[in-house]
């Protein structure tokens, strides 16, 4: 099996941590020795001997930093960030001038968080003799454990392999409410869609040929550019779409495996601070940071000078060179936006 990490990102959900000249995959998270990327590659090595990483050209250069044992042919470089649909096709056309085109491709996110390695490696295990005697796109969903509003999820319907517990896919679910959320936990019948596919250059050309015929084209393009100029000029040219809404989800005969492993977003601070360890009020730190009376919070300083948060409960307090947040964790899904206006005025006064 082959495997392709996605790292791009716009930096934006976890303002002032990440920013979009060095997004959140590139940030070491809960006292880790490790970036989310390099954990995340530490992991793809476990489900193959092949790894490819696409990155966009403005974080090429960290990118490769964090991963040095990787050679600059490992990297795919986008021109410019134009959605995880163009990212596929980019590494479809790279893998397949290297590779069988009947070889599983493993498409992994640079921004999990992910404990269980040993569980992670048997799901994508799976998933790649799944995708290969069927010749379908296998998704790795995970199981709820609480009802998320934030998420998209997939509806399962008949059991493919009993032995290994692989389903058909019925449908796709966008972020629901919360009592419809509810119902979808109560049925057992739905998994997270955390954005995991295994399939072969063929079984992805052939379901683009069916399903999504401009991808199917892209690959075309690409494949046809005859230098380094033409081909960034025909990646530019391209719809910025996310491979979900431009095929996974007009698929019809998908298959889905539960992960037997954890997983966490890390679209918040919400998320981060669950991932992060926590004191006996429910308080993470880092830096010089002073608390009072102060329970279920995230604070972290990244300057000199001292931070000191009184009377307060479930916020997160972030100071960095970059700006400083201050936000209750239940609102923290706002911050993308608050922080893509404030780089919006930055760009207003260059």
């Amino acid at each position: 099996m082959i495997t392709v990490i996605i790292a791009g990102g716009s930096g934006t959900r976890l303002w002032p941590l990440s920013t979009p000249s060095y997004p959140k995959h590139l940030l070491k998270i809960n006292g880790d020795e490790r970036t989310l990327i390099q954990n995340t590659y530490e992991r793809a090595k476990r489900i193959s001997d092949t790894v490819y990483v696409i990155t966009e050209t403005g974080h090429a250069h960290l990118v490769k930093e964090q991963l040095p044992e990787l050679g600059n042919d490992a990297f795919v470089i986008e021109p410019a960030r134009r959605g995880t649909a163009s990212c596929i096709v980019a590494a479809l056309v790279h893998v397949s001038a290297k590779h069988p085109s009947d070889e599983p491709i493993a498409v992994l996110s640079a921004d999990h968080y992910i404990r269980d390695a040993d569980g992670f490696a048997h799901s994508f295990k799976i998933a790649g003799e799944a995708s290969k005697e069927s010749g379908r796109i296998v998704l790795v969903g995970v199981e709820p454990d609480y009802p998320a509003t934030g998420f998209g999820y997939i509806q399962k319907d008949g059991i493919y392999d009993e032995e290994s517990f692989v389903f058909d896919v019925h449908s796709f679910k966008e972020k629901p409410e919360y009592n419809v959320a509810q119902d979808y936990v109560r049925s057992g019948n739905y998994l997270w869609n955390c954005g995991y596919f295994v399939g072969s250059v063929d079984t992805f050309r052939r379901s683009m040929q069916q399903h999504a015929p401009e991808l199917h084209e892209n690959i075309q393009k690409l494949l046809d550019s005859k230098d380094e100029d033409s081909y960034r000029e025909t990646y530019l040219s391209f719809e910025n779409n996310t491979i979900d809404y431009g095929l996974i989800e007009k698929v019809d005969d998908l298959l889905v495996i539960p992960a037997a492993f954890d997983w966490m977003d890390m679209g918040s601070f919400g998320d981060l601070h669950k991932a992060a360890e926590s004191d006996e009020q429910g308080n993470h730190t880092h830096g010089d940071v002073e608390l009072d009376d102060v329970e279920n919070s995230f604070v972290q300083n990244y300057e000199g000078k001292p931070l000191a948060v009184i009377g307060l409960d479930n916020v997160a307090v972030i100071n960095t060179p970059d700006g400083v947040l201050v936000t209750r964790k239940d609102l923290a899904q706002k911050v993308g936006e608050v922080s893509k206006r404030i780089n919006a005025k930055k760009e207003g006064k260059k």
